[in-house]
């Protein structure tokens, strides 16, 4: 199940709460956000862009890639199997039309002092697990202690500033913050998955485990062929099958998930029908290899859906912990030995925008010079800063010049000269190390050699030499998860509210900390700060102008060499399945689909005429 790190807000109905030395106003809500008021009223019945009548029944089948060896997503160990998040539950949850806000789930209400130094969760008493058994708020004390102290690194970061978690009655339960101001950490709290109390006692969390465990989940494991495939059952008590936030979702009786070596073999078994819904990633496939009997006879559909989301940032990510990249220079030259333009007319079909920012695709991307605002908060960190920040706008270099590569070539060439290095026996010498500059692109997925390779081929044209190692996606996770790599593909997912994510992303802090996202080893006070005004921004306009301003001090730190976007979803699906007439804003919710019994038919025909 995937976090999402969305701010707080949303005050819809205040009440007092009597203390002994002040009267706080507290909001009880359904509710949480900060980007405005939720898009759905307390009494809601549904979501916009489901079917209510949705049938029920089949089997959803789809791929994933590489192996598992352990149901178990919590823990750093092993590789956890597809699927596994529709087993489990957050207090709250957000649906793909209004992803800024969280909606209660295991939780019914929630209850917010205007300072946000607490939250209160009130439980839903139907809340069940799939053993029929209540879930408590001793639970979710429970599995808030438990990810803390036994789960992924992630999880002790991410519940830092939480100093109590205390029981107010069987269905109540306070979080309070160390604090004020922190916005975010309500929905934080908010996304606490909840386990049960009762089994994991009795079980060893931090160990991979192929046994299933309680969850309460609209699906259960039915049955695991390890690295080959899992299956889940719907289950049909589940206690949340009739809350508005699920009317019309988790159709299907059964989902599975097969597992493939590699994308070659996965699209082949799409074609012949051994799946039935495909996200493509890939843009010379969507260009060429989507040609095939069942889509020309209209068995498979293949769309482009547009979305509102923000993209964030995908680059070549510099491992700045490696001596070789300590120099902003020399990654600032790297930077122009990549020709997007020249990638996206010969190897992407023109499907591709070229990223200018860490927050792509939505109001917090810098733009221009920074305002009024953003320059509040940058004059204290000049001289901390790159000098560029206050009197450039970012460009990533751009072959659309006269010349093309050969010129920024000549512009990076220009700069490494006068920043000491030399060109020796056709090998760039660094002045910092004296030695070759020379460094390793590490991949776990081949298509993208065809990527990489054209690059290289031009920072040879430097006298660097870039070295490129594919490798298994297990040992790709481990290297990455321990920072031993040079330089990797790398992208870091941006919500419209960002938070206490961030310190995970560019912190100081997350810097050493082996299963972070810095995977960029930025430790910079002057980011730090930043991230803290973004975290304790007060309010929307705070936030936007720390964000952009945080954007302009990565960017023009020339951490990562920036590659490309797309704002439409690339899908294609065999007609078998039916979807809702109205996709929501930010991507495709297949938890909405259902199975179509005539286009099932249809298939079921072709095939036996053939």
């Amino acid at each position: 199940m995937t976090l999402r790190t969305v701010l707080t807000g949303a005050f819809l109905a205040l009440l007092a709460v009597t203390q002994p030395q002040a009267a706080e106003h507290v909001t009880k809500t359904h509710a949480l956000s900060l980007t405005g008021a939720p898009k759905y009223p307390p009494a809601f019945t549904r979501l916009d862009y489901v079917n209510p009548d949705a049938p029920k029944g089949g089997e959803l089948r789809r791929a994933a890639r590489g192996g598992f060896d352990s149901l178990n997503p919590f823990i750093i160990k092993g590789n956890p199997a597809a699927g596994i998040g529709l087993t489990v539950e957050s207090l709250t949850t957000s649906p793909m039309d209004d992803i800024s806000t969280e909606y209660g789930l295991i939780a019914e209400s929630m209850e917010v002092p205007d300072d946000a130094s607490w939250v209160i969760f009130n439980i839903r008493p139907i809340a069940r697990f799939h053993d029929g058994s209540p879930v408590r708020a001793e639970d979710v004390i429970f599995s808030f202690n438990l990810l803390r102290e036994k789960g992924a690194p992630f999880y002790r970061f991410y519940y830092r500033n939480v100093i109590k978690a205390e029981k107010l009655g069987p269905l109540r339960v306070k979080f309070t913050f160390a604090s004020a101001g922190n916005r975010e950490l309500p929905q934080i709290m908010g996304q606490l998955v909840v386990l049960s109390k009762k089994e994991w006692q009795k079980r060893d969390f931090s160990a991979t485990t192929l046994e299933p465990f309680l969850g309460t989940g609209p699906y259960k494991v039915e049955k695991i062929d390890v690295n080959r495939s899992i299956v889940l059952k719907r289950d049909p008590d589940y206690w949340g099958k009739d809350l508005p936030i699920n009317r019309g979702r988790y159709n299907f009786d059964r989902v599975r998930f097969d597992y493939f070596r590699d994308e070659t073999a996965s699209l082949e078994a799409f074609k012949s029908g051994a799946y039935d819904f495909r996200a493509e990633n890939m843009s010379k496939t969507w260009a060429t290899a989507y040609k095939f009997p069942a889509l020309r006879a209209g068995l498979v559909r293949k769309e482009e859906i547009p979305h509102s989301r923000p993209t964030g940032m995908q680059a070549f990510a510099f491992n700045i912990r490696r001596p070789v990249f300590q120099d902003r220079t020399l990654r600032w030259a790297i930077a122009h030995a990549f020709d997007f333009e020249w990638s996206n007319k010969n190897l992407f079909y023109n499907q591709y925008t070229r990223t200018r920012s860490y927050f792509s695709n939505s109001p917090l991307a810098s733009t221009g010079l920074p305002s009024k605002a953003e320059l509040a908060l940058l004059e204290p960190l000049r001289g901390e800063v790159p000098a560029e920040v206050f009197t450039k706008t970012y460009e990533p270099p751009s072959t659309k010049v006269k010349g093309g590569i050969r010129t920024n070539l000549r512009k990076a060439a220009r700069m490494l000269k006068k920043a000491g290095y030399t060109v020796r026996g056709g090998k760039l010498i660094s002045p910092f190390t004296g030695k070759a500059v020379s460094f390793e692109i590490l991949l776990a997925d081949p298509g993208f050699e065809r990527v990489v390779l054209p690059f290289a081929a031009n920072l040879k044209r430097l006298g660097i030499k870039a070295r490129l190692r594919t490798i298994d996606a297990a040992q790709y996770q481990n290297r990455v998860r321990d920072f031993d790599f040079d330089m990797i593909v790398a992208s870091w997912g941006q919500s419209l509210s960002p938070g206490n994510e961030q310190r995970n992303y560019w912190s100081s802090q997350a810097a050493e900390r082996p299963g972070s996202r810095n995977l960029i080893g930025i430790k910079s006070a002057a980011v730090d700060a930043l991230i803290d005004k973004i975290i304790f921004a007060p309010d929307r306009p705070s936030l936007v102008a720390a964000t952009r301003a945080l954007d302009r001090v990565l960017l023009w730190g020339h951490y990562v060499v920036p590659q490309w976007h797309i704002t439409h979803d690339r899908i294609a699906y065999w007609i078998k399945l039916g979807r809702p007439a109205k996709t929501p804003d930010y991507g495709v919710d297949i938890w909405a689909w259902w199975i179509d019994a005539e286009g099932e038919a249809k298939i079921r025909s072709w095939r036996q005429s053939k």
